[in-house]
C-alpha cells in the first residue's frame, strides 16, 4: 500500500473502523466507504456525519495535503498535492581533474514521477568560475523515470578545461525540466510534478571541490 498523501485511490486512502459516511457495509463492485474520504489541507477528511453538521471531519492529519474543499470534485488523483523535489544530493564528493570523472546528482521527489516526453537537465554553478558552469543530463545523461529520484550525469575528460584544481561546484536554485514533461506518474500527464530546486534545497546539497 503507498503511503498516506501520496494516492487518491481506495487502496491509497486510510483505512477507518466504525462509523463512517457510509454506514453500511458495501458489496463488491458497490459504493466503497472509503470513497467519500478526500484530501483536503488539514489531511484526509470526510464529510460530517453526526452532530447536525457536513463540516469535514478529519481523519488523517496531513498539513499541505490538497487544496480540494469537498467532493464534489470528484475523486482523481489530481486532487493531491503534485509531487515535488524534498532534496538534491551528489553522488560523489570529490572530482579529479587529472583523472577526468563522471559528475553525477540525483534530485529526490516525494513521490514518483515520470518523464513522458523531452530530456531534463540539471545546472551544477562552478562557484569559483561562472564560465564554467556544467550543465548535467540531456539525451542518454539521466534516469530515474518512474521513481522518486532523478539522476543527472555528465562525463568530463581528463585535464578538460571544464574545471580546474580548487573549483567549488554548487547547486543552486533551478528548474530541472530544461524543456522536458515531468508529470506526477500517480496522477497522471495531467498533473505536472514541481521541478524547482529552491535556494534551500540546493544549499543543503552542500559543495563539492575538484582536486587533481
Amino acid at each position: 500500500m503507498p503511503l498516506w498523501g501520496t494516492e487518491d485511490t481506495l487502496e491509497g486512502k486510510p483505512k477507518i473502523h466504525g462509523r463512517s459516511y457510509l454506514d453500511a457495509v458495501q458489496a463488491p463492485g458497490v459504493v466503497d466507504p472509503r470513497t467519500a474520504i478526500y484530501a483536503t489541507t488539514s489531511g484526509w477528511v470526510q464529510p460530517g456525519t453526526g452532530r447536525g453538521t457536513t463540516d469535514p471531519e478529519v481523519l488523517i492529519a496531513i498539513r499541505g495535503l490538497s487544496t480540494r474543499t469537498g467532493t464534489a470534485t470528484g475523486f482523481a488523483a489530481a486532487g493531491l498535492a503534485a509531487a515535488s523535489i524534498t532534496s538534491v544530493n551528489w553522488n560523489d564528493m570529490t572530482y579529479s581533474r587529472a583523472a577526468g570523472d563522471t559528475v553525477s546528482v540525483s534530485v529526490n521527489f516525494n513521490e514518483t514521477v515520470t518523464v513522458s516526453a523531452g530530456n531534463p537537465t540539471l545546472l551544477v554553478t562552478n562557484v569559483t568560475a561562472a564560465g564554467r558552469n556544467i550543465t548535467l543530463g540531456g539525451a542518454g545523461l539521466w534516469s530515474g523515470s518512474g521513481t522518486n529520484r532523478l539522476t543527472f550525469t555528465k562525463v568530463i575528460p581528463a585535464a578538460n578545461a571544464a574545471w580546474v584544481v580548487g573549483d567549488v561546484l554548487s547547486i543552486a536554485a533551478q528548474s530541472i525540466a530544461g524543456g522536458a514533461t515531468i508529470h506526477d506518474t500517480v496522477a497522471g500527464a495531467g498533473t505536472a510534478a514541481v521541478v524547482a530546486i529552491s535556494t534551500g534545497i540546493g544549499d543543503a546539497a552542500g559543495d563539492v571541490t575538484v582536486v587533481t
